[in-house]
């Protein structure tokens, strides 16, 4: 247990020092390409693709995992102390976060319009050809917002209670949805991973949650932040990414829209003049969650000893 508050603080470091390394021999890249070889729903007759979709998620979650698990169980401690930061930072991705929303925020400054949209492109599946200013602004800050569950909040949830091997199940099954979860010709192969992606995202989310709006009522903000989840969080698809989406929103004061879809927040202030707020939300949510657990795997390595 002592060894893993380790490895939380470490993974976090490297993340902030390192960043994701844009590699082909990335776990997470080499994950992405071994999901394209096989999650093409033409590959298989309609009626067996629900199936498909079931046996390749569980395969690829086994195969990605196996190297962790051996990390986590066979590796002798300085060898996990080691090697285990470096695995679990592949399983997240906060400075990434920032970079990307970083990203669109100076195209637009320095290329106009068209060059926020192209670099928004990148982050979100929308069409952003006609998005205004402030609606690529919120396509970043959403992507951004949602992910803090997805790839902050729920590795460090799952290695905490699984350890290596819980991180890397996750970040299995959230790529499997992230590629393959869509109500398009993906519907069916994509069922079983957009499911179970769901189920893991449940409790992290929630507990993403109750950190916001804690860390909101410290800056005098619960009101708005409480107010947006419970009126703001299902208009958002799912049930999980509503959530953190929502709280910063009402906290921070900006609305947050995907056009002709949902509306979350209100706009006391446009995303230009307060989205470095949203980005200091997602810090300090990443901070305290990674104190809270950090504390809580001391405390627990303290009592196995006594």
């Amino acid at each position: 247990m002592v060894a893993a508050a380790v490895v939380v603080a470490a993974s976090l470091l490297v993340d902030r020092l390192v960043g994701d390394p844009h590699s082909r021999y990335h776990p997470v890249a080499v994950l992405g390409r071994f999901i394209g070889w096989w999650g093409v729903p033409g590959c298989y007759p309609a009626r067996i693709q629900r199936a498909a979709g079931v046996t390749g998620t569980v395969a690829t979650v086994a195969l990605f995992a196996a190297p962790f698990v051996l990390v986590q169980f066979a590796a002798p401690w300085y060898l996990y102390l080691l090697l285990a930061p470096f695995l679990l930072k592949a399983c997240l991705a906060w400075r990434a976060l920032e970079e990307h929303t970083a990203a669109v925020v100076q195209a637009l400054g320095d290329g106009g319009i068209d060059a926020g949209r192209s670099q928004v492109g990148m982050m979100v599946s929308r069409d952003t050809a006609r998005l205004e200013r402030e609606h690529v602004l919120s396509a970043a800050y959403e992507s951004m917002t949602e992910n803090l569950v997805d790839s902050i909040i729920s590795p460090l949830f799952y290695f905490g209670v699984f350890g290596l091997a819980g991180a890397a199940a996750f970040r299995a099954v959230n790529t499997l949805d992230a590629m393959l979860g869509y109500r398009d010709e993906r519907l069916r192969i994509g069922w079983f991973p957009a499911r179970a992606d769901d189920v893991a995202n449940f409790i992290p989310a929630r507990i993403t949650g109750i950190i916001l709006l804690a860390y909101f009522a410290a800056r005098g903000r619960f009101a708005p932040a409480y107010a947006a989840l419970r009126r703001d969080a299902k208009k958002r698809p799912g049930f999980n990414g509503g959530i953190p989406m929502a709280v910063i929103a009402g906290g921070v004061g900006v609305r947050l829209e995907k056009p002709g879809v949902y509306t979350l927040g209100d706009p006391e202030r446009t995303l230009t003049e307060a989205g470095a707020e949203v980005v200091r939300a997602v810090r300090a949510a990443t901070i305290i969650f990674a104190i809270l657990e950090i504390a809580a795997l001391f405390l627990l390595g303290s009592m196995s000893y006594t």
